[in-house]
């Protein structure tokens, strides 16, 4: 039974997908059975990890096939799966089409639930499965923290870091209330630290109303994470001596911990 972590935040910028693909490629190092499924039709998470190009069996083939439960066969699935550089990390890519999920969920039956569905499924072959979500509070979203245990929200080191919190929390809420009572928060994890005093500022703001729930682990400024994707590789395997990649490593022992 594996642990379904969403990375949510619906504000563009705050290293949510950078989060994503490095906390997966983490688990993946410690040699923990994990897979990325990217939720975002942006697809930067994909791309991060080296799929440039649409696949031909994505995230948006297996949600509409999710429209029929009988559909939801581990066979049925694999086809989206697809191998990484990694030898325990998988990814469930997306792309472009994923966009028109979104209208076409509006009118479906149980358009919340099509990903748990899936997640169902998969639950038994991963230990960890880590979701990027879309960075907007739509039914993909929806979609994410219904079939999530929990949710990891990373929050920007700059002025406005808390703006729009109290949207986000309020959407779990709801969640919790209504879709998937299990939901829990994972933790606010603060990215993008620089050593200057608007950092220290906005860290203690956080950590002051978020209190037990913001992770002891930061993520620090580094142009070796904003390098990365770029070359289609996780930080671990683009510079694994940078304090972005031993700071994700971190992250991942650190929840490992929190779990045991």
């Amino acid at each position: 039974m594996s642990k379904v972590i969403a990375v949510c935040n619906q504000k563009g910028g705050v290293g949510k997908t950078t989060t994503a693909v490095n906390l997966a490629a983490s688990f993946a190092a410690l040699e923990k059975k994990t897979l990325l499924i990217d939720m975002d039709p942006q697809g930067n998470a994909s791309q991060g990890l080296g799929f440039m190009e649409s696949q031909e069996t994505d995230i948006h083939e297996i949600l509409d096939m999710a429209d029929n439960p009988d559909n939801m066969t581990f066979e049925n699935l694999k086809p989206a799966i697809a191998d990484t550089t990694l030898d325990y990390l998988k990814v469930i890519t997306s792309g472009p089409d994923l966009a028109v999920m979104e209208i076409e969920l509006v009118n479906a039956m149980s358009r919340e639930h099509r990903l748990e569905r899936i997640i169902k499924v998969l639950k038994d072959e991963f230990e960890f499965i880590i979701i990027d979500a879309p960075p907007s509070l739509n039914l993909l979203t929806l979609n994410v923290l219904t079939a999530a245990t929990s949710v990891l929200i990373p929050v920007q080191c700059e002025y406005y870091a808390l703006q729009g919190m109290t949207e986000l929390f309020k959407t779990i809420r709801e969640v919790q209330k209504n879709l998937n009572a299990n939901l829990k928060i994972e933790g606010a994890l603060l990215t993008m630290f620089a050593n200057n005093n608007l950092s220290k500022q906005v860290a203690e703001e956080v950590r002051e109303n978020l209190a037990d729930t913001v992770f002891q682990t930061v993520i620090p400024r580094n142009v070796r994470l904003s390098e990365a994707p770029s070359h289609g590789k996780p930080v671990i395997l683009y510079d694994v001596q940078s304090s972005g990649s031993q700071s994700y490593m971190k992250l991942a022992e650190e929840i490992l911990n929190k779990d045991r």
